[in-house]
């Protein structure tokens, strides 16, 4: 169950512009810049729009900062719009995310700690950074609050989580027990941080090794000695050593993957300096037309590539397995055949070969472990599945109607409607409702409202905030027989609270049945898998129940023609093949909401620039 112990707050993204004000070094490999100024409260931007003062409540935020790119005397910067940001594209911001080491509000003062090591455009500038230099930033557009109900925390990290580590130790309560392993390059760079009589840091130190290239972390949080209590794991740094932190704390220590958080900070790779500046990275270097055509159309890659991860070589090469022979025993793959694929994606340098006949993951590979990038290119996986019908396009392209069912033998409705499939999309989907749950919670938009019904993915963790901050509230989630009964089993679990949970039943029903009477009805992405005249129909037969007053809060994804990108495009196609519908541009979603005889009341933003458009009967004013 995606669940976490951590409460998510969700702050807008605004672009602040700051000035250094101390550098200071804290130890021969980290240096420590302060940044402060006038835009850290809140402000109006150049271009008109309000903006909140800079908060950073959790001990592991992150911000990022805005750098020029090389010759160039101004950065790319996003443009600032009333809740969110706006992004260039063609160059894109150059930018890298910190950890938040300090907030004072009080004096209005930043700490920002940077890792002197290897080639970076942040580690230069950190490096070159003096008092009264100037610096955009953003962030952080999210926070956590400090695990709640564990009875220790394991904490594990490099020398790129110092920061934050630091910020957990100088806010964790005196009666805190934890275990702490860091690994720093050499013992000089152990910084000094606070001491609690309830935890023990251990220092593990490379001692000239290069990062990323030990086990030194890995290993010590195997040989722990684990204590009494429930525990909870914060992990961070190299990706690879993170992946394999968590497979042990999951596989081996039986841990519940809601209690371990993880976050790759960083990829061992290559990294190439200007010649005329071996402190700064050589930027992406142009490519002819010939060349952007070919890296557009090219299929032969990415088809091995997803071959790979279908017969689960990237799992098994991490694993230890390296031969060809044992890798076609694991895969149960012809080993001639499989040895022809290995030389192949060694040729992309997604493999590198350490001897004849054996390989081990380049950086790129080492990505293809991670389970939401494996779950996107393996054709059983939740993503993987439904991005099939892509291979329908041609088909989708001469008739406007969904080709899913010609190429997969079914209609994607039909395998939705496996429990097991349902149960993997819907548990995907909930990972990502708090990030819209709490700010609709916190805006206020269900001020009035005593009897909400719901129409969404991820409904549970949408009821379960709601319930949890409006205490007079009652909820019905509406949803057909395999999402209801993945709903009925996972609400325990998203909503401990018994009394909360007794205000949230669940209907079996679809979006074009109308619901129990209610004050408002809320549908959240419900429509990109609907034809524009089912979708009026649906939000017609939303209204039946209404009460006097009462309204449609409709959120739904919109094409934003002015402002093209790729991923909107993908999103787009996929949804045609897949449905035979789309995603709608904002005058097509007019268009369905004036056909269901609605009227837009309202539009409200919350979150991540997420609109919730307040919709009413035509004929109530």
């Amino acid at each position: 169950m995606p669940k976490t112990s951590r409460r998510l707050t969700v702050h807008p993204l605004t672009l602040r512009e700051v000035e250094v004000v101390r550098v200071t070094d804290l130890t021969p490999g980290m240096r420590r810049v302060t940044l402060s100024g006038r835009q850290l409260q809140a402000f109006t931007s150049a271009n008109g729009f309000p903006q909140p003062a800079f908060d950073s409540p959790g001990f592991d935020d992150d911000i990022s900062l805005l750098f020029c790119y090389p010759g160039q005397d101004a950065p790319v910067l996003p443009v600032q719009q009333e809740k969110g940001l706006s992004t260039p594209r063609n160059p894109r911001p150059l930018s890298r995310e910190y950890t938040v080491r300090r907030w004072n509000a009080e004096i209005g003062e930043l700490d920002v700690d940077f890792v002197e090591h290897g080639i970076g455009v942040g580690t230069t500038w950190a490096h070159r950074a003096r008092p009264g230099d100037r610096i955009h930033i953003t962030g952080p557009g999210s926070s956590k609050s400090f695990p709640a109900g564990a009875g220790w925390l394991l904490v594990a990290g490099d020398d790129t989580t110092i920061p934050a580590i630091g910020r957990l130790l100088d806010e964790l309560h005196e009666e805190a027990r934890a275990q702490v392993f860091i690994e720093i390059a050499e013992d000089a760079h152990r910084p000094a941080l606070r001491e609690l009589p309830g935890v023990e840091v251990t220092w593990l130190i490379r001692d000239g090794a290069e990062a990323g290239t030990t086990t030194h972390l890995v290993d010590a949080v195997r040989d722990a000695r684990w204590w009494d209590g429930r525990p909870f794991a914060w992990v961070a740094g190299e990706r690879t050593a993170v992946r394999d932190l968590r497979r042990h704390l999951v596989e081996v220590r039986g841990m519940p993957k809601e209690d371990i958080d993880f976050t790759g900070y960083w990829r061992r790779s290559e990294v190439v300096a200007l010649e005329s500046d071996g402190a700064v990275p050589d930027p992406e270097r142009s490519t002819t037309p010939f060349e952007r055509l070919h890296e557009l159309t090219e299929l032969v890659a990415p088809t091995a590539i997803r071959t790979a991860v279908e017969l689960g070589i990237p799992e098994l090469i991490s694993r230890g397995v390296t031969g060809v022979a044992d890798l076609a025993a694991g895969a149960g793959a012809d080993e001639r055949a499989l040895g022809k694929l290995l030389r192949y994606l060694h040729s992309l340098d997604v493999l590198t070969m350490t001897e004849p006949g054996h390989y081990r993951l380049a950086p790129v590979g080492e990505v293809l472990t991670l389970d939401h990038m494996a779950d996107s290119l393996h054709p059983a996986g939740v993503v993987g599945r439904e991005m099939l019908g892509i291979h329908g396009l041609t088909a989708s392209i001469r008739t406007g109607r969904a080709a899913y069912a010609a190429v997969t033998g079914r209609t994607y409705g039909e395998v939705r409607a496996e429990q097991d499939y349902e149960d993997r999309n819907l548990e995907r989907r909930a990972e990502f409702a708090p990030a819209l749950a709490v700010p609709i919670a916190e805006s206020g938009i269900l001020n009035d409202v005593e009897h909400l019904v719901i129409h969404s993915d991820g409904a549970g963790a949408l009821a379960g905030e709601f319930v949890g901050t409006r205490p007079d509230l009652r909820i019905t989630i509406c949803a057909l027989p395999a999402q209801a009964d993945w709903l009925r089993r996972d609400l325990p679990a998203t909503i401990p609270d018994e009394a909360q949970r007794a205000r949230v039943s669940v209907a079996e029903q679809s979006v074009f049945e109308p619901g129990p009477a209610a004050d408002a009805v809320l549908i959240s992405r419900a429509f990109a898998s609907l034809p524009d005249a089912d979708a009026a129909h649906a939000l017609r037969r939303a209204t039946e129940n209404l009460l006097p007053h009462g309204r449609v809060l409709l959120i739904e994804e919109t094409f934003d023609l002015d402002d093209l990108d790729e991923h909107d495009g993908e999103e787009d196609l996929l949804a045609l093949t897949v449905h035979g519908s789309g995603v709608r541009t904002d005058a097509e979603l007019h268009a369905v909401i004036t056909a269901a005889g609605l009227t837009r009341k309202a539009a409200h933003t919350v979150g991540w620039d997420t609109s919730v458009h307040e919709l009413a009967p035509a004929d109530i004013r």
